[in-house]
């Protein structure tokens, strides 16, 4: 949520640069409505002084034995405006409020302006694979290996999901061993999160109100999880940190679930876009002015992993409307699919500044002892199921076997990875 002190100060800048992110923008009801707000706080807080005094009078002046009936009554009509008043303001806070969630975050100033086709591509590394035979797509490869098994996964649970058999869940566990063993040498504390969220959770984090419909919900108006980022947004909710603690950093395993509405694109078969998918996302609570450099620090871990595995791939700086609305920055790391000739997010890296740490109320304090909205960042650390096509394809062979980065290989057991029939 942004601070509505920004708009009520400068609207027409701020304006402008949520215009990067929306198509439409108005505030004049918006700041209508906060002014009737401060004027209402005022007229209450007043009545308020008032009847606190009188109240205060009562005593001596009973005791004096002097007559208070008008004084009751007056206070009675008080008592009712003041009612009255505190039900008109709860009705503009709400329209206020209303408003506000509906916001996006402001995006930094060197953030590109447009839609993806105006991300800029940062830098790559690594050589795009070239084949002397005909390569093979993930899905072909993963179905003659045996590694996963789409019919069985789509029998159980519907389109969408699928099932690792054999040596593909060896290979899908040992990226999960290889992501964990990389954060926690890094210094960041492991956290395993619930797999369900409150209305309450997936609001401070920026999925609602605009996500509400890629989110699966349960009957109970919970929501499962679609990234742990939502989780750990809610980790320090509504606590006060000690400014000296910060940056705290965090990765977090989880299953995520997400509906993806909308009609897939043919290139986007097998495990590119799916219901259900493994995801590590590393996460921070920093301060303002430690912000930046906790991006960096992020993004250097998503792209030391990718890099680790020996994957072609690039970074790219997403444009405004490509961000999340949450985010004020976001860089993508983007491996290459050999079969869609396309680069494919495997973690988005973003700094939402204060943003979300405004609808959590997450706090610190700071060093003159006063109360300050901290910043939060996170990055995926990584999400498999765009990594193990990538990995499945760039390292086949032409005998049909796949190459085990090696990494993953005191895991896996193997160097390569065989048809066993």
């Amino acid at each position: 949520m942004l601070d509505i002190n920004l708009i009520r100060e400068n609207p027409e800048k701020i304006r402008a640069a949520l215009l990067k992110k929306v198509d439409e923008l108005d505030f004049t009801k918006l700041l209508e409505w906060d002014r009737q707000r401060r004027e209402l706080i005022v007229q209450a807080d007043e009545l308020k002084a008032k009847r606190n005094e009188v109240s205060a009078q009562v005593p001596t002046l009973k005791k004096e034995g002097r007559d208070i009936t008008n004084l009751v009554e007056e206070m009675k009509v008080v008592g009712e405006n003041i009612a009255r008043l505190d039900t008109e303001l709860r009705e503009v806070e709400n329209k206020v409020q209303e408003f506000m969630r509906e916001l996006p975050n402001i995006p930094d100033e060197d953030v590109p302006v447009g839609g993806k086709e105006n991300n800029e591509v940062v830098r790559a590394w690594g050589e795009k694979p070239s084949f002397d035979f005909e390569p093979k797509d993930h899905i072909e490869l993963c179905e003659s290996l045996g590694l996963i098994d789409y019919e069985r996964a789509a029998k159980m649970s519907g389109a969408g999901y699928w099932c690792y058999t054999g040596d593909g869940a060896l290979l899908e566990w040992a990226l999960l061993n290889y992501f964990i063993e990389f954060h926690n040498n890094n210094g960041y504390k492991f956290i395993l999160p619930p797999a369900v969220l409150t209305e309450e959770s997936a609001y401070v984090s920026g999925h609602l109100p605009k996500f509400r419909d890629d989110l699966f919900w349960t009957q109970d108006n919970t929501c499962l999880n679609a990234t742990a980022e939502m989780m750990m947004g809610n980790y320090h909710r509504d606590e006060i940190l000690s400014g000296g603690d910060l940056p705290l950093k965090y990765y977090a395993f989880a299953t995520s679930f997400r509906r993806e509405a909308g009609s897939y694109r043919k290139e986007e078969r097998g495990m590119i876009r799916g219901h259900q998918f493994n995801k590590v996302e590393m996460f921070q609570f920093t301060t303002p002015e430690k912000s930046g450099a906790a991006l960096e620090e992020m993004i250097s871990h998503a792209e030391n992993l990718v890099e680790g595995l020996g994957l072609h791939f690039q970074i790219s700086k997403l444009a405004t409307r490509d961000c999340s609305a949450a985010m004020a920055k976001t860089y993508d790391i983007e491996v290459w699919i050999p079969s869609m000739g396309v680069y494919k997010e495997v973690s988005s890296a973003s700094n939402a500044r204060n943003y979300q740490a405004r609808r959590g109320n997450v706090r610190f304090k700071n060093e003159n002892g006063k109360n300050e909205f901290a910043h939060t960042l996170n990055a995926s650390g990584l999400a498999t199921s765009r990594i193990f096509p990538a990995i499945v394809e760039q390292f086949q062979q032409e005998d049909g076997s796949v190459i085990v980065p090696a990494v993953l290989r005191k895991w896996v057991g193997k160097d390569v990875i065989k048809n066993q029939k």
